[in-house]
């Protein structure tokens, strides 16, 4: 008589709610894995509930107050002078769409058998975390494997103190009763880009305090003279090659003081100067897990630390900061725990958007990636002006460009500016993580008339005439 061996359910500990996290989690849990998840704060992470679903409900409100502002130029006759932006009602909205989403995500979790621990983990050692509860207790939570996914929060200044009230990180900008008369953002990454064009778009006067030469410096250099001219043109004042000593309170505002000398004067200031990934207090050390000189967790392609049993993934890694590259390296770890088919992580596959107006969406390879000779390509662009459905909608900026594999026609890369370029890119998306030939694209049929129509069209202009 034979007897059946019960095989134990792996387990697993995620440190962390946000992407990284909770996208593990569920994966995990779908393929039988026990699982349990700390969070600190909520349920999301900050993507969720201070970063990306605020930020990008708060853009979603400024374009929509473009779109009427342009509607005269449709044909529309009313006083488009009289839209006023409520920040109070818009903050309003964006603080419980992101309550409402921490709690769909929860829900969520629970729902596929996820254990949510909410409290401050530290490591006891690689299979042991201890965790400090929000009501005061502790406890040891013992695991097979462990994924961090602790997330990032914004840098700060020595001298430029936020306080909530007139100086902002991009934590605490959603509780105004009032407008920013004069928004100064101090930045000019993606962060203070898209909060410069949205209170720009809400009807403040902005001024973008940049340290580099142009605006998105590591950004394609087209798509990032596209939006200095839309800038320039709709009023934002662009300081750029300085940097900012300091920022303090004046009466009914605040100073930036300006490291190439003099000074500007706000209403309120948002600084916008990149983050720092939350992980010393996990006690990396413990475990001797390897971290930079800045703190992030150094990681492989398949999301290994140096510690056998010890993943890591999102803005804690320094890969790259974006939600969708946290959620996917957490759902790699947790392909590899399992014994999954892993595809690792490639930064070449990636594709992002800044959430400016126009947006500006990239994937695979870059304009630095080809003028530097590590990558042979044909390119070509086309302006967005040019296509029957952006002259409809009186879309006069963007363009859509495409880098196919010099040689073989595959399609390597792409940019696109234009409104929804979030939504655009996917077909180029597409294309790059399939290896699709640019004859792929040219010969799907696309709708007329569709700003999609424009992929297509560039990918005509790179087919090559075969030769008999």
């Amino acid at each position: 008589m034979s007897t059946l061996e019960i095989v134990p359910r792996p387990s697993i500990t995620i440190i962390g709610g946000g992407p990284g996290g909770y996208e593990a989690a569920l994966v995990a849990s779908k393929f039988g894995a026990d699982v349990t998840l700390i969070e600190r704060n909520g349920i999301g992470g900050s993507a969720v509930l201070t970063d990306v679903v605020p930020s990008k409900t708060l853009i979603a409100s400024a374009d929509s107050r473009r779109r009427v502002m342009s509607a005269p130029s449709l044909g529309l006759e009313f006083d488009a002078h009289s839209v006023k932006s409520n920040i109070e009602l818009i903050d309003r909205r964006l603080l419980r769409l992101a309550s409402d989403q921490s709690e769909d995500i929860r829900r969520g979790l629970q729902a596929n058998g996820v254990r949510i621990v909410m409290g401050q983990a530290r490591f006891v050692d690689r299979h042991v975390v201890e965790v400090k509860t929000m009501e005061g207790d502790v406890e040891e939570i013992s695991s097979d494997t462990v994924l961090i996914a602790t997330g990032a929060s914004p840098r700060e200044l020595p001298t430029a103190k936020p306080d909530g009230e007139r100086i902002f990180n991009w934590k605490q900008l959603y509780a105004m009763n009032e407008l920013p008369e004069h928004m100064v953002v101090v930045g000019s990454g993606v962060t203070g880009a898209e909060f410069a064009s949205a209170y720009q778009l809400l009807g403040s006067n902005v001024t973008l305090v940049s340290s580099r030469e142009t605006l998105l410096p590591g950004e394609d250099p087209d798509a990032a003279q596209v939006l200095e001219e839309v800038f320039s043109e709709s009023g934002v004042n662009v300081i750029s090659r300085t940097r900012a000593e300091g920022v303090t309170r004046i009466p009914n505002g605040v100073r930036v003081e300006l490291s190439s000398g003099g000074y500007v004067e706000g209403s309120h200031c948002l600084l916008a100067v990149g983050g720092i990934p939350n992980t010393a207090e996990l006690g990396l050390a413990n475990i001797g897990v390897d971290v930079t000189e800045t703190g992030h967790i150094k990681i492989d392609a398949v999301s290994r630390t140096s510690v056998p049993g010890v993943y890591a993934a999102g803005d804690c890694t320094g890969r790259l900061a974006l939600a969708s590259v946290a959620a996917m390296q957490g759902r790699i770890a947790v392909n590899h725990i399992l014994g999954d088919v892993v595809k690792p992580f490639s930064r070449n596959q990636v594709a992002s958007n800044i959430f400016t107006s126009p947006e500006i969406a990239t994937v695979g390879i870059t304009d630095a990636m080809v003028k530097s000779g590590d990558y042979q390509v044909d390119e070509y662009m086309i302006p967005m002006a040019s296509n029957a459905r952006a002259k409809m909608m009186n879309v006069t900026e963007g363009f859509v460009k495409i880098f196919a594999r010099r040689g073989s026609g595959h399609v390597v890369g792409g940019v696109i500016v234009a409104p929804r370029a979030s939504d655009l890119i996917y077909p180029l998306s597409l294309a790059v993580s399939q290896k699709l030939h640019v004859d792929d694209l040219a010969e799907t049929f696309t709708i007329y008339p569709s700003l999609s129509g424009t992929v297509a069209e560039v990918a005509r202009q790179l087919h090559k005439r075969e030769q008999f």
